[in-house]
């Protein structure tokens, strides 16, 4: 297991290393510098902000400067957010985007395993279909109409829940909002690979030899039928916990979300880059914990990697 943990770590670290040239390497192509939005500037000025930046170095001096920052930790300054450095940023705004995607990956979870093992089990009937047509309003509704509609209903018109970002139970809807999708996919995902082994000739010879159905369902089939569900899970808890614009913006979050927007608008090189190897690293993470779980549920798994 160590051996197969830091094959993993190894693996992690050169993803990174890739994000982060593709990153810089794209930010450069593109027509346009961090400065050219602004309102126009002296030349002299424009060298000075050049040279404070280091903009006036050559693509491989730049380059060779980022990843030793990298290597240091040092993801650089902003050059939207003056006096602010991108790890200040991130320390500011991911612990709300982390919050509303674990309240979000919580409520998915809880929603979509029960759902989903019910559809299968009442395959083809009325509980089917009333299962899946919950997950298909899941897919089929936009982010900002879903998280609209629900303020509208559960804040304004009923006033069970707040909206404002900072009050008690303030999560709850833009959970919701963001939970809704990866619930519908993760429930549809369980169905159909609950139904493909509950099929499966181990499963007849369960049934044959007389062991109860809620046993054959929750023992033998279920946890047979995680290795897709938690194939998913991992870039699922990555997008939830990264955060999403349109559902920090509807509820007014200060995520971290919001401005990776922003930056990619105001060509923040630094903010851009660090953000997205911030995604990454929590990517990496996510797979790496999803690796560990397939061990525990096919322990076949131990072997191989």
């Amino acid at each position: 297991m160590p051996r197969f943990i830091l094959k993993r770590l190894l693996h992690g670290v050169a993803v990174l290393w890739v994000v982060a040239t593709l990153t810089f390497a794209l930010l450069r192509v593109l027509p346009g510098g961090p400065f050219d939005r602004d309102r126009r500037l002296p030349p002299e000025v424009m060298a000075n902000i050049a040279a404070k930046y280091h903009l006036d170095e050559p693509l491989l001096a730049q380059y060779a400067r980022y990843l030793k920052g990298l290597a240091a930790g040092d993801l650089g300054p902003s050059y939207k957010y003056i006096d602010r450095t991108v790890i200040d940023i991130v320390i500011d705004t991911l612990p709300a985007s982390a919050y509303l995607g674990l309240v979000a990956l919580a409520l998915a979870l809880a929603f979509s395993l029960p759902l989903g093992v019910t559809a299968a089990a009442w395959h083809d009937r009325w509980v089917d279909r009333a299962c899946t047509l919950f997950a298909t309003l899941g897919i089929s509704l936009p982010n900002f109409i879903l998280g609209a509609l629900l303020i509208w209903v559960f804040s304004l018109k009923l006033g069970w829940l707040q909206a404002r970002w900072g009050m008690p139970g303030s999560a709850l809807l833009p959970a919701m909002t963001l939970g809704a999708m990866p619930c519908a996919q993760l429930t549809y995902l369980l169905r159909s690979s609950l139904l493909e082994t509950l099929g499966a000739d181990f499963i007849r010879t369960a049934r044959a030899k007389g062991v109860r159905e809620s046993i054959v369902l929750f023992k033998h089939a279920l946890r047979n039928s995680l290795i897709p569900v938690l194939t998913l899970l991992g870039p699922v808890f990555a997008i939830l916990i990264s955060g999403s614009f349109v559902v920090e913006y509807v509820f007014a979050i200060p995520g971290m979300g919001r401005f990776f927007i922003t930056a990619v608008t105001d060509r923040d090189y630094p903010l851009v880059m660090g953000v997205t190897l911030v995604y990454t690293a929590i990517l990496v993470c996510a797979n790496l914990t999803v690796d560990l779980l397939y061990s525990a549920v096919d322990p076949r798994m131990r072997t191989r990697g």
